[in-house]
């Protein structure tokens, strides 16, 4: 799947007439995993969760955006491990430090990384813009549910896992979303 993964990478890069990132994120919806490939090698494989509904780019979906993307913004310097955020801010608790009320609701923990659609007109722009519809790749309350769909959108990974993806990249790298 990498290979198809990559390769579907490169075609789209070089359709957008983009230059490809020496370091990329690959994430296949279908497998729910995530691969970390620098210089055309691929360093590791994490599990993760995309939306519960089908992919879609369209704002309110509430579906995995697909294509091309980077990361834009880098959020969490710092923050414990299983911290929350709201609205992107660290709220100085854990998730099990909450009311089980709150548990239950799918949570932004640990740490963020904010994406960019780079494709106009199908993830960036009205109606589509992954920015503006807040899709993140960030840790999750809920790492029982990792390996199957289970977000609202966003591409979830367990706690350590994202504070291990977080200290790997850098803003600007690709993340190429594919079905």
């Amino acid at each position: 799947m990498i290979t198809e993964l990559h390769q579907a990478y490169t075609d789209k890069v070089e359709a957008l007439n983009i230059k490809p990132s020496a370091r990329r994120l690959l994430v296949s919806i279908e497998k729910q995993t995530l691969s970390l490939i620098e210089n055309n090698q691929t360093l590791i494989k994490y599990m993760v969760s995309t939306g519960l509904k089908p992919p879609s780019n369209i704002d309110g979906s509430g579906g995995t955006p697909l294509g091309l993307h980077q990361i834009r913004n880098k959020i969490g310097d710092g923050a414990v491990m299983g911290e929350v955020f709201k609205g992107r801010v660290i709220i100085d608790k854990r998730y099990h430090d909450l009311d089980p009320a709150e548990q239950k609701l799918n949570l932004i923990t640990t740490r963020i990384l904010w994406l960019e659609g780079l494709e106009p007109g199908f993830n960036k722009g009205e109606n589509c813009d992954s920015y503006s519809r807040f899709i993140y790749i960030h840790g999750t309350n809920h790492e029982n549910r990792i390996g199957r769909p289970a977000s609202g959108g966003c591409i979830q990974l367990s706690n350590i896992d994202m504070l291990t993806l977080y200290n790997s990249v850098e803003d600007g790298d690709h993340v190429f979303i594919y079905e």
